[in-house]
């Protein structure tokens, strides 16, 4: 992805949060010069990849198979000093935009329709061998018990939650406009726990075009940590 394609995405992206109402902590605007300034207290957010994360999953079409995340909050297994058991992220999904199918081996989460168009799920239970089965699967959406069909669509209206145990493969993809999407979840591990069943690319590889506007969780080391290597 080109770096200014990325800085045109989250600009657009922090409008459409405040169109939602909704607000993003300060260091999600902060400059390559504030990062200099609260590097040796920004630990937690380096060590836990918290802020902006943009992939289009090696597709190259991020309009139509991609996502928008923002990491607010997050743990680390097996950390003493990162002793939460629980991450949070806010989401921005397109209409037609798919992520593709996959799961997690360790964490349980709860994807929220926060708002706007229709979030649409399609889900498979995970074989042994991790294929996607074809049995009825049984969720919760909002408390409430759902029976599906295996890949039909189950769709969250504005305010509806759902409940994605470990090993249920999802796809999901927005309808009838762009939906702002929250994400209540264990301890979130991007590097680790996410089984596509189709090799996917996670973090996209950027073409350095012009300077970022805004640094994405995989920035840090090279625009901050690392300042010989900064652009």
């Amino acid at each position: 992805m080109k770096r200014s394609h990325i800085n045109a995405l989250i600009a657009d992206a922090i409008r459409f949060f405040e169109q939602m109402h909704f607000t993003l902590p300060p260091f999600a605007t902060f400059s390559l010069a504030d990062w200099q300034t609260v590097k040796e207290d920004a630990r937690e957010i380096f060590d836990l990849g918290l802020g902006w994360d943009i992939t289009d999953f090696g597709s190259g079409q991020f309009e139509k198979c991609g996502l928008l995340l923002f990491t607010i909050r997050n743990g680390k297994y097996g950390s003493t000093e990162y002793s939460k058991s629980y991450a949070e992220k806010i989401m921005i999904v397109n209409e037609g935009q798919v992520t593709p199918l996959h799961f997690h081996w360790n964490k349980m989460e709860d994807i929220i329709n926060r708002g706007g168009g229709d979030l649409v799920f399609e889900l498979h239970q995970a074989t042994e061998q991790e294929e996607p089965d074809q049995r009825m699967v049984q969720v919760s959406v909002d408390g409430l018990r759902r029976t599906v069909a295996a890949g039909e669509p189950l769709v969250l209206k504005p305010g509806q939650s759902l409940t994605l145990p470990p090993y249920l493969y999802h796809r999901f993809y927005g309808r009838g406009g762009k939906v702002l999407v929250g994400e209540v979840s264990m301890v979130n591990d991007d590097s680790a726990d996410n089984r596509f069943h189709d090799p996917v690319g996670r973090f996209p590889e950027i073409e350095e075009d012009v300077l970022p506007d805004y640094l994405l969780c995989t920035d840090y080391k090279r625009f901050v940590l690392d300042r010989e290597a900064r652009v």
